[in-house]
């Protein structure tokens, strides 16, 4: 059975940092593309982050371009999301998702309905 299980979510002031893990277990993720989205309460689930299987290739959305770095090691079936100079406004949960089907000649999977497996999400909150 495949299951994606996040970490790293808590407490943190603005202008802080927290790093995000995502573990795949009972199938490899290494020739998948990986995504972030999060959810905010009362609000949809929204696009963070995409990667290309090697690491070669990312996406980010404009709320957290420069501040988010997505990565992965796919040695370790696990994928990051570093998040620098966190606002209140990152508030929420944090989801990350497979996409078994992406293609390489593909742009990067962006919406929802592109991934296939999701995990069950980790909290994080920033104060001001």
């Amino acid at each position: 059975q495949v299951q994606l299980t996040e970490s790293g979510g808590g407490l943190v002031q603005a202008g802080g940092s927290l790093r995000l893990s995502c573990v795949a277990s009972g199938r490899t993720v290494s020739s998948s593309a990986m995504g972030w989205f999060r959810q905010a309460p009362g609000k949809e689930r929204e696009f963070v982050a995409a990667i290309r299987w090697d690491g070669g290739r990312t996406y980010y959305a404009d709320s957290v371009k420069g501040r988010f770095t997505i990565s992965r090691d796919n040695a370790k079936n696990t994928v990051y999301l570093q998040m620098d100079s966190l606002k209140p406004e990152d508030t929420a949960v944090y989801y990350c998702a497979v996409d078994f089907t992406w293609s390489s000649s593909s742009r990067l999977p962006s919406q929802r309905y592109e991934y296939d497996l999701w995990g069950q999400g980790t909290q994080v909150t920033v104060s001001s």
